[in-house]
């Protein structure tokens, strides 16, 4: 691999196009992979797909996005939490045909976003997506997903209520607040991952883990692939597609900004080389990617961002490292099991705290970008977004559905594009 620039960060312990040591490159692959792999295998068990697809997909994404943008960012593309709420209600109707068809159309819109920005620039994105609008939508992803967590932590699949499920989901969740605010070292890195690990083991002494399925599972196998137009009949289903593709525009605001980070960190300035549109192109056809195998949305991740933040590790071979590690567990049968035997219980208290973390992002934005509430505008449109979004008060018109999500993102661009801005 080339050197993507001439420039080396003096800071950087080993920086982008350096290589590290066989030794180093395997214990820091490791680490990005362990660092992400909670979350990223988390999304499908949400929303009922093949854990060993999402981390196929995940993997081949990264090296996707590694490719596309020249090998000059290291960044790893994992499973999107934005999309969960309407893969969940897909899921109960087309099932995952309309999930694949909705998971291309995301990456086509970073398609053609992309495309304009390469034309015409980046600078519209901002007018289209202030914090008043993009601080509200990511407060209701991570809102709307309550009832479904605290479904989890306390009822069984027939609907009849467990104090043990609660009691369980209640220790995942203090367990994993105390790994992530006591633990140091690596250990810090992973609360999520050993979260549910202890949980788990806590869901095994309540009898909650059927262990038959793990035990008959073959060490290697072949991921359960989805292949649109080969396992399925192939049929177009437009109310996935416009439920899923305009929350695009909320993950690009996610991706800018972990873009914003990594220049930070690595004293350069990626917008500019290998630009925004590459880096876009790049998330997208991972999505477009994912779509294809059977696997969920996919978008760059803040846990691998961190790890770079705290080891100073900027080398992007150690990303392609992470990737190739993610792809090869992907057919190991028994890891996928394993993870397919973690207890609802479990999940939901694990739930509790990322989905409450997604929503005090969406706060924080407010707050850091100083959104002035005494501005009757910022107040409607805030009110508006939350409140449509929280409901799903969702649009079905004959056979197309649009998630309570997807209508709140479009009205809350709207409203704050046709609202007067002194008001």
């Amino acid at each position: 691999m080339k050197e993507p620039s001439r420039y080396r960060n003096p800071d950087a312990l080993i920086d982008i196009w350096e290589r590290p040591s066989l030794g180093q490159w395997f214990g820091l692959s490791l680490q990005h992979l362990f660092s992400m792999f909670g979350s990223t295998v988390l999304v499908p068990i949400l929303v009922g797909l093949n854990p060993g697809i999402a981390l196929f997909s995940s993997g081949v994404g990264t090296l996707m996005y590694i490719l596309i943008t020249r090998g000059k960012i290291p960044a790893y593309m994992g499973s999107s939490f934005s999309f969960i709420v309407p893969m969940v209600a897909l899921m109960k109707t087309t099932g995952y045909p309309g999930i694949a068809q909705g998971t291309m159309a995301v990456g086509l819109v970073y398609l053609i976003v992309a495309i304009i920005v390469a034309l015409a620039g980046s600078d519209w994105i901002n007018k289209v997506l202030p914090p008043i609008v993009v601080g509200p939508m990511i407060m209701v992803i991570g809102l709307s997903l309550a009832g479904s967590a605290a479904q989890k932590a306390t009822v069984d699949s027939s609907g009849n209520y467990h104090w043990q499920f609660f009691l369980v989901a209640m220790i995942t969740l203090l367990l994993t607040v105390a790994f992530n605010l006591y633990l140091k070292g690596f250990l810090a890195l992973i609360p999520i991952l050993l979260g549910i690990v202890f949980g788990y083991m806590v869901g095994a002494v309540a009898g909650l883990v059927d262990f038959k399925p793990v035990l008959e599972a073959a060490w290697f196998q072949l991921p359960k692939f989805e292949f649109p137009g080969v396992s399925y009949p192939l049929h177009f289903y437009w109310g996935a597609v416009l439920s899923l593709a305009p929350i695009a525009f909320v993950t690009m605001t996610e991706h800018i900004g972990h873009i914003t980070v990594l220049n930070e960190l690595t004293h350069r300035n990626f917008f500019e080389d290998p630009g925004l549109h590459h880096t876009l192109a790049g998330d997208g056809l991972a999505s477009i990617v994912a779509s294809l195998v059977g696997g969920p949305p996919v978008t760059s991740y803040g846990e691998n961002v961190g790890v770079l933040a705290i080891t100073r590790v900027h080398s992007v071979y150690v990303l392609i490292g992470a990737a190739v590690f993610a792809v090869i567990f992907s057919f190991v049968g028994k890891l996928s099991a394993l993870i397919e035997s973690i207890p609802n219980p479990v999940i939901g208290g694990i739930s509790f705290l990322l989905f409450g973390v997604i929503a005090s992002s969406g706060m924080r934005i407010l707050i850091e970008k100083h959104v002035d509430f005494n501005k009757r505008r910022n107040l409607m449109i805030a009110s508006s977004i939350l409140v449509i979004g929280i409901g799903n008060a969702y649009l079905k018109l004959g056979q197309y559905e649009f998630s309570g999500l997807a209508v709140a993102a479009v009205l809350g661009i709207t409203l704050n594009l046709v609202l007067p801005k002194d008001v």
